[in-house]
C-alpha cells in the first residue's frame, strides 16, 4: 500500500491517510477482495501512532467503504454510487424551516459505558463513561421521535447544560466544537414495545430509524444520534444538483 504522509503540511496526519486510503481502495487489487496490512504494520511503515491511523480507518469503516471481519482483517467494500446531500440542517432547524413549534416531552441524560461500536466511532476505550442524552419531542398535540445521542468525551460536556437550547448551538457556542458534516443512514423498522409506548402507536407499527454520525471540519467525531420517528410523521425528502 502507497501512503505517503506530509509531516509539515498542516493538514492533519489521519486527514492525510484517509484521503489516500479512499484512492488505495478503489484499486483493483484492493476491490478483488484482498485485505489491508495490519494497522501495526502500516503503522510503522508510516512512522505513526496506532491511534491515528485507526481515526482514519475508522471514518471509512462507517462511511461503509471498509469492512472489518473479527479475527480476519480488514477489507474494501465493492464501490457503488453515492449520492450526497449537500445543506443539511439540525432537527431544530428542520422543524423550524417547516413552521414546526417543538416541544420536548422527555429529556434524560446519563454517564455510561460505551459498546464497541462507540469506541470505534470516537476512538476511545470501554473504560471512560461518555455522556448519553434522551429526547422526546414533538408537536403540541403528540410526540413523533425519540431521540439518542451520545457525544464524543473530548467536548468536554458536563450533563449541566441546557439542552432546551440547540443542541449544535451549545457544542458551537460553549465548546468552540462547530459541526460541520453529517452522514445519515435511515432504515425502516417495526417498534418494539419500548418505542411503541413512547410514540404512543401499537407494538409493531412502522418507525423510521435515522442514524446520524456528525463530525467537525478536522473530520473529528462529535456526535453519534438514532432518531426513531412515527412513520407518518416524517418525509425525508433530497435535492441534488447535476454538475454540467
Amino acid at each position: 500500500m502507497k501512503i505517503t504522509l506530509n509531516h509539515s503540511s498542516p493538514i492533519p496526519l489521519h486527514v492525510q491517510i484517509e484521503e489516500q486510503l479512499r484512492i488505495e481502495i478503489t484499486s483493483e487489487e484492493y476491490q478483488k477482495g484482498v485485505k489491508l496490512p495490519n494497522e501495526m504494520d502500516l503503522s510503522k511503515q508510516l512512522g505513526i501512532s496506532r491511534s491515528t491511523l485507526r481515526q482514519s480507518i475508522n471514518k471509512l469503516v462507517y462511511e461503509g467503504l471498509l469492512v472489518r471481519k473479527k479475527g480476519v482483517g480488514t477489507f474494501a467494500k465493492k464501490t457503488s454510487i453515492i449520492s450526497k446531500a449537500q445543506n443539511w440542517l439540525s432537527f431544530s432547524q428542520e422543524m423550524k424551516a417547516l413552521g414546526i413549534e417543538i416541544k420536548n416531552y422527555e429529556l434524560h441524560l446519563s454517564w455510561v459505558k460505551p459498546t464497541e461500536e462507540l469506541c470505534l466511532f470516537f476512538d476511545i476505550k470501554d473504560d471512560v463513561r461518555i455522556l448519553k442524552l434522551e429526547r422526546l419531542r414533538g408537536k403540541a398535540e403528540y410526540p413523533f421521535v425519540y431521540f439518542i445521542s451520545y457525544f464524543n468525551p473530548r467536548i468536554g460536556l458536563t450533563g449541566n447544560e441546557d439542552f432546551s437550547r440547540p443542541l449544535y448551538e451549545i457544542l458551537g457556542q460553549d465548546y468552540n466544537s462547530i459541526v460541520k458534516l453529517s452522514k445519515e443512514e435511515i432504515s425502516a423498522i417495526s417498534a418494539e414495545a419500548f418505542l411503541a409506548e413512547k410514540l404512543e402507536i401499537k407494538t409493531g407499527d412502522p418507525v423510521l430509524k435515522r442514524k446520524r454520525f456528525v463530525f467537525d471540519p478536522g473530520n473529528r467525531p462529535l456526535e453519534w444520534n438514532v432518531g426513531y420517528y412515527k412513520a407518518d410523521s416524517f418525509t425525508y425528502t433530497l435535492e441534488f444538483e447535476r454538475e454540467i
